[in-house]
């Protein structure tokens, strides 16, 4: 006997156990998997019971949500912009071959024209969204596809979707929704902009249904579940409201159905960025591989949707196909939906075409019947409406606006939908300086405003959930290796370091460790000799207003926080001049993620300086930033570099780094770069001819084994590309680090942490990187002498201002002046030079301007008219 999931019928729960199940859910306590895998089997008497305490957890959400009584939906049409897929789904009739299209007189892609009349009839007939449904990167399989693409100038599949949400917005005022399959985290940054929701179904989480061979998704790259695990977290890395959903019926057990809902869970809880979740029925389609599988029944059904309103909860936003229901819609609604998803008057269902939509007027009647109201929803939820930043990036904000309910977050019914410009937002950004424009001068005396951010318990995700990733990271380590036999190949050629004793030397402490330092130290002497460098630079954050969620950052602000701050571009400008006349060769320029910061406003920001500042050096842009630029004007990261290279830009900072390996950085932020995009953006800007400096933030949730394979990545991005100019050792200041005051991140580095750093990383890193920086912003001058007795040769910069260490807790001040910068190096016992951003001689006429002046400008910094 089979069940209808396809498999050999499941031994029933005992009696026993649905009774105690079905009582835990009656009682509101928390159920587990094995739970609810017996939930998922209660049928008759038993689904009647779960059903009903399943509906009052969902009326306890809509209260709450202040919509008692209300179930939505969304008016949308259907645009299915490419039917072509690299995947094959053993299930699917929307996928098709291209030889099938040119035979119904169909390109591989609806054309821009085809597109827009879809969309404007909807208009025309009060819908509000445009859902765009493709198959996943066909260009990758099917070259018909790569020659359309190429011919119609587009990179890739995604590129004409970007291009096409934008025309639909601008066009006919539908919010498109995209369901392009699997995206990466810089996929979504592409994305974002145009359309206020995505979504991909999770499906399942059973792996061997597309690992073993016959198994519905065998073949589809695509549907492999730690894929699409990683696509719902990267989304909600990107703030992005995202809808995913399982397929029940495909084969999975009950127990497997069961941990795709608690997986789902798992990501809510981490980002709170799913916006709803789909229980949709298998429905077999004649002509596919699984043409003969049983359809998923409505009791079967009925009972997933309310395990799901079990272990999801109150809040969670749950749908169900009205279309795949045979008209049995008073069942779903007793089950503990509140949505049916979009409905079209206008499109068929292009995924399930055999199963026309029910009319609104019907649903809305069946619903009523139910004891519910229906209303229209956008295809982005109120909640997320209400929530704004960072979810709805500012392009689409007065496309949203204008078909909400500014009380509800609903739509309004009555909006005109209409099409309206989608484009960067006005000059403020540039024109003019808003906020707390003196933070580089008053952090010294008045200091922050508050120790956190007014959004601490939600811009960051759970902190709950984040405490048990990162609880491995706060116990020590033990290493058994010999430290002895290490000792000795690190003195011989420190290039010969196996990982297993450079993780020993890592640990060393006491005399083991002065030793490591004095090794580095020979090492040190041997390859740059005894000069301490140091540079005079100039430290501009232009802006503190950021919504990216980095977790250990305490400058990123909120527009309306009291310390929120950003500069126009004169006064950019004006503080690289002051900074030219008090002997600077370099102007160090980095901001925060603004929401309303055009992707072009680099390129601006870097041309100013240039313009005023003809000689000075621009140092900007940390890879976090080249990415956002990229995104916003929809340039490649390459694209993008050769552009801010032409306005002025020298090189990179190699910050954002923090540790380069995603199981420590998924802790610290949640929306930045992943590594592998850190790696593509500096390796892309040292092919340009823009050299970085590298950095590694340490001494928070990390161990000394992300270390080593940070520094080892390191040392082989550098034997590629020559690019890196230095390494800088940032230890994590913690005071008022979000991570730390939720209780997940260790106070900072130990004296320990930081002797075993610097010199591994002189060790590690030689012959290739063969200058290692010291932070006295972050150690103070006694810190970073005993740095300079470790390995390192290089102590910064005078800055001249300084936001972000401070911000956080550090307080060893702004600047330094060239007179303190070589006083650290005299009590380190060497002599010290000035040099320039890629180790250079500095000009003599720099030089003396530097002495003449210490290096620091007047007192009352900033010289600025405010």
């Amino acid at each position: 006997m089979t069940s209808s999931s396809g498999q050999a019928a499941p031994t029933a729960p005992t009696a026993n156990a649905m009774r105690r199940a079905l009582r835990r859910a009656r009682d509101g306590v928390a159920l587990d998997a094995a739970e609810a895998a017996v939930l998922l089997q209660a049928r008759g008497e038993d689904l009647a019971d779960l059903t009903a305490s399943a509906a009052r957890v969902r009326d306890a959400g809509l209260e709450a949500a202040g919509r008692p009584g209300v179930i939505t939906y969304s008016r949308k049409v259907f645009i299915p912009l490419t039917r072509l897929c690299r995947d094959r789904c053993h299930y699917c009739t929307f996928v098709t071959v291209p030889g099938k299209l040119r035979r119904e007189g169909h390109g591989p892609y609806l054309s821009p024209d085809e597109v827009l009349d879809i969309a404007r009839r909807g208009a025309a007939m009060g819908c509000k969204e445009a859902l765009f449904t493709l198959g996943d990167r066909p260009e990758d399989r099917w070259p018909e596809a790569r020659e359309w693409l190429d011919a119609h100038g587009y990179d890739d599949t995604l590129a004409y979707v970007r291009a096409m949400a934008i025309r639909v917005l601008e066009e006919t005022g539908l919010l498109p929704h995209l369901n392009p399959g699997v995206l990466t985290w810089t996929d979504f940054q592409r994305l974002k902009p145009v359309a206020p929701s995505m979504g991909m179904m999770l499906e399942t989480t059973a792996t061997r249904l597309w690992s073993e061979l016959g198994g519905p998704h065998h073949g589809s790259p695509d549907k492999e579940p730690a894929v699409r695990l990683r696509v719902l977290q990267d989304a909600g890395r990107s703030s992005v409201p995202f809808t995913t959903g399982i397929l029940i019926g495909i084969g999975e057990t009950y127990a497997e159905r069961a941990e795709s809902l608690f997986a789902i869970r798992r990501v809510q809880r981490a980002y709170r960025g799913v916006q709803e979740v789909i229980v949709q029925n298998f429905r077999a389609k004649p002509g596919t591989a699984m043409g003969g599988m049983p359809d998923a029944e409505l009791e079967e059904l009925a009972a997933a949707v309310a395990v799901a309103r079990h272990v999801l909860g109150p809040a969670a936003r749950i749908q169900a196909p009205p279309n795949l229901v045979g008209g049995e819609y008073a069942p779903l609604i007793g089950a503990g939906i509140d949505d049916w998803g979009g409905v079209s008057p206008l499109t068929p269902d292009h995924v399930n075409p055999e199963r026309p939509w029910p009319q609104i007027d019907e649903l809305a009647g069946h619903t009523r019947a139910a004891g519910f109201e229906l209303r229209e929803r956008l295809t982005v939820y109120p909640e997320f409406v209400r929530r704004g930043e960072p979810w709805l990036d500012p392009r689409l904000l007065p496309h949203v606006t204008a078909l909400a309910d500014p009380d509800t977050g609903l739509a309004r019914e009555d909006a005109t939908v209409t099409g309206r410009p989608w484009q960067e937002p006005d000059e403020a950004f540039t024109a003019t300086s808003a906020g707390r424009t003196d933070l580089h001068r008053t952090i010294d005396t008045t200091g922050r405003t508050a120790d956190r951010r007014a959004d601490f318990d939600e811009v960051y995700g759970d902190w709950e959930a984040l405490r048990e990733s990162a609880a491995p990271g706060m116990a020590p380590e033990r290493i058994g290796a010999d430290v002895r036999a290490a000792l000795a190949t690190a003195a011989d050629d420190p290039t010969r370091l196996t990982d297993d004793q450079a993780l020993a030397l890592l640990h060393a402490d006491g005399p083991a460790l002065d030793a490591v330092c004095r090794i580095a130290d020979d090492v040190r002497r041997d390859t740059v000799g005894d000069e301490v460098t140091y540079i005079v630079t100039r430290n501009v954050n232009f802006t503190n207003v950021c919504y990216t969620g980095c977790r250990f950052c305490a400058f990123a602000q909120r527009r309306t926080d009291a310390d929120a701050y950003t500069l126009s571009l004169d006064q950019v400008a004006d503080r690289a001049a002051q900074a030219w006349e008090v002997g600077a060769v370099e102007v160090c320029m980095q901001g925060g993620i603004h929401p309303d910061l055009p992707g072009t406003a680099y390129f601006d920001i870097a041309r100013a300086v240039r313009e005023r500042v003809p000689g000075i050096h621009v140092h900007a842009f940390s890879p976090m930033e080249v990415v956002n630029g990229a995104t916003r004007t929809g340039m490649s990261i390459r694209e993008w570099l050769e552009a801010a290279k032409e306005a002025g830009l020298g090189s990179i900072p190699g910050t954002a780094a923090e540790i380069l390996d995603d199981e420590v950085r998924w802790i610290l932020t949640k929306g930045k770069l992943p590594a592998a995009t850190w790696v593509e953006v500096v390796t892309t800007a040292h092919e340009l001819g823009l050299p970085s400096s590298s950095t590694m933030m340490y001494g928070h949730v990390d161990r000394p084994r992300h270390w080593l394979g940070h520094l080892r990545l390191l040392a082989e991005i550098q034997q590629r590309t020559g690019g890196f100019t230095e390494f800088v050792t940032l230890p994590f200041v913690h005071t008022n680090a979000p991570v730390y005051l939720a209780g997940i991140a260790r106070p900072g580095p130990t004296v320990r942490d930081n002797r075993a750093v610097t010199a591994m990383a002189r060790l590690l890193l030689h012959p290739h990187i063969t200058n290692i920086q010291t932070s006295w912003v972050k150690l103070g001058a006694e810190g970073a002498a005993e740095m300079l007795r470790s390995g390192a040769n290089d102590l910064g910069g005078t800055l001249m201002e300084e936001t972000i260490s401070r911000m956080a807790g550090s307080s060893y001040g702004s600047y330094k002046s060239v007179r303190d910068l070589v006083a650290i190096a005299e009590a380190a016992g060497r002599p010290s030079r000035p040099r320039t951003t890629t180790y250079g001689e500095v000009p003599g006429e720099r030089v003396r301007a530097a002495e003449a002046s210490g290096g620091r400008l007047p007192e009352l910094l900033p010289v600025l008219e405010d």
